[in-house]
């Protein structure tokens, strides 16, 4: 079957679930108010909780829904067939995915049902998502090791993406499309960099095996999550610039 469509298929199925099972859950489920005041202005505290650009939070949520499907999927279609592992992206995507990143799938357990039901739902999305995790890594190693090239790159996103976070939260707070295409250009620029460094007296520097790499991510990954104006900007600005 041409993988056409296969594409065509789930764009119609996540138009239709948009426009039926989501408006569901923001009319019935999460009752969406625009005259209420959402969290992240109630208990804006610059970490957790951030007023965010809309066209930000649609690239950070994006990412998140859509980042582990072209990685799981392949897996699911050696393993079953790759019917099987299509419709487990597609409904999952639609009933469990529209749910997760709407809402705290979690403390609606927790809420609607017992609180154990709650702990096992948060239990079971942290070894999900080790999981997930553990697999995008795991390709990110391998397609980096022996190659200064990406390496040198995907170094630079990492001073793009504070810049990029610095200009729009505190320089011009809200300032997206000038930090976006500042952003995008430099990201272009890493990568034509990348090139010239492949092939000159610096090639060396950029060399690591997995080891190096592995500790490297998880080095990064830590300090993205952990400290407050990675958390707050640099972590959902590097997801949505690459």
């Amino acid at each position: 079957m041409p993988a056409l469509y296969l594409v065509i298929v789930s764009g119609l199925v996540a138009l239709l679930a948009y426009r039926t099972y989501g408006a569901f859950l923001a009319a019935k489920v999460a009752t969406l108010d625009d005259l209420r005041r959402t969290p992240a202005h109630t208990h804006n505290d610059g970490r957790d909780y951030v007023p965010t650009n809309k066209f930000v939070l649609f690239g950070h949520h994006f990412a998140a829904i859509a980042g582990a499907g072209p990685l799981i999927g392949p897996v699911l279609a050696a393993q079953f067939g790759y019917l099987p592992g299509f419709l487990w992206l597609l409904v999952g995507s639609v009933l469990a995915g529209g749910v997760h990143d709407l809402v705290i799938l979690a403390n609606i357990a927790r809420e609607e049902v017992i609180p154990l039901t709650g702990s096992a739902t948060a239990i079971a999305i942290v070894f999900v998502m080790t999981v997930a995790l553990g697999a995008m890594a795991l390709v990110v190693v391998n397609a980096l090791k022996g190659s200064s090239w990406g390496v040198f790159s995907i170094a630079l996103t990492i001073p793009i993406a504070l810049g990029m976070g610095f200009w729009s939260h505190r320089i011009r707070p809200g300032s997206i499309r000038a930090a976006t295409v500042a952003g995008v250009a430099l990201l272009l620029l890493a990568v034509a960099a990348g090139a010239w460094v492949q092939d000159s007296p610096i090639r060396s520097w950029f060399l690591f095996p997995k080891e190096g790499i592995s500790i490297a991510i998880m080095a990064y990954g830590f300090l993205a999550s952990v400290l407050p104006f990675g958390s707050c900007s640099a972590r959902a600005i590097t997801s949505r610039a690459s």
